[in-house]
């Protein structure tokens, strides 16, 4: 976003150049409307910030809803679930990018020694997070998979302290401690640490960590991730068919429909999030995603009648506290941003 920044501050200082009677205030105001364009797009009734805030909610809803999906693969081995999802998803965002004229992205990234190396290690973790995640749909766990996905923000801003050498403000400290003592103490509670929402958590934040560092656009990432998997899923689904155990064309066409369709309901939310991101602030997407957590939540406790005694809701709010916490220090932060602007960023009036 800074390099689309400063292309659009240095095209202000071209048009000056060729229109030096150009009032100095007009100036001024086309410089301000290329250092925040999400300010001022806002206003438009079809601007792309509503666009892109429309694609964020629909993309972390698609998300959130995603157990109501899974639930009737239950029956499915888990391994088989995560098999389908990635051989269809790589199939269907290759199609898509070969419509787009894209597929040189991958090629490109392929090409590359370090981003084909960083790019096999994402596709392990995000593997590892969908293999989880359909396990834990599957038995009961969709509360504990909501709770992942709830601490996910604030483990990748400790991997960010700890990896990347961020620096956090006190207010993000007292988040990251708060949420630590609600993890301990539903560890104490439940005689056991929350496994599950852990292994989704750090699984994801390392996915995203890496992801960070990969100069590669979404779309073209993931069709490159699942084109390393896709070999050896492939593999496995012609095993188990061998063996007598696949479940694609033996388990009814709701199954059927189901494994297929799990790669366009992999590849859309992607699409969409990635669209909505590049839109809208980084703090409202911060906020949106909660969306996600907030849907499986309630569809473990409503739908599903997963337990949740009251001991271990006081776990849970100290997590959303914390999340409350982190949440409204982005939001200030923005607010304070934009209304004393950093030195130079009005630099294309000049």
């Amino acid at each position: 976003m800074d390099f689309r920044k400063r292309e659009d501050t240095v095209s202000v200082r071209h048009e000056s150049a060729r229109m030096p009677a150009l009032d100095s205030r007009v100036m001024l105001k086309r410089a301000t409307m290329a250092a925040s364009p999400n300010e001022t797009t806002t206003t438009a009734p079809h601007s792309p910030g509503r666009s892109g805030l429309a694609a964020a909610v629909t993309a972390f809803a698609m998300w959130g809803l995603f157990p109501l999906y899974l639930k009737p693969l239950s029956g499915v081995p888990t391994l088989q679930v995560m098999s389908h999802r990635i051989v269809w998803c790589c199939l269907l965002v290759f199609v898509w990018l070969a419509l787009r004229g894209e597929v040189g992205a991958v090629r490109a990234a392929l090409a590359n020694a370090k981003s084909r190396r960083r790019l096999a290690a994402s596709a392990i973790f995000i593997s590892m997070n969908w293999l989880i995640y359909v396990w834990a749909v599957a038995n009961g766990h969709v509360v504990d998979a909501s709770l992942g996905y709830f601490i996910n923000p604030l483990f990748s801003v400790v991997l960010g302290v700890f990896v990347l050498g961020e620096q956090l403000n006190r207010a993000q400290w007292t988040a990251v401690a708060l949420a630590a003592a609600g993890v301990i103490y539903l560890a104490v509670v439940l005689g056991r640490p929350p496994w599950i929402a852990l292994w989704l958590a750090g699984s994801f934040g390392m996915y995203g960590l890496i992801r960070k560092v990969v100069t590669v656009e979404a779309v073209p990432g993931l069709a490159t991730e699942t084109l390393l998997l896709a070999p050896f899923a492939l593999a496995f689904l012609v095993w188990s068919s061998l063996q007598g155990t696949g479940a694609l064309g033996h388990s009814g066409a709701t199954v059927d429909v189901l494994l297929v369709g799990s790669g366009l309901i992999t590849a859309t939310p992607l699409a969409l999030f990635a669209y909505g991101a590049r839109r809208i602030p980084l703090s409202t997407v911060g906020l949106v995603q909660y969306i996600g957590p907030t849907l499986q939540f309630l569809l473990g406790v409503t739908i599903f009648q997963e337990p949740f005694p009251r001991a271990r809701a006081v776990g849970f709010f100290m997590i959303w506290s914390a999340l409350a916490i982190y949440a409204a220090d982005g939001l200030w932060r923005r607010r304070r941003g934009n209304r004393f602007p950093r030195t130079g960023e009005h630099r294309g009036a000049a």
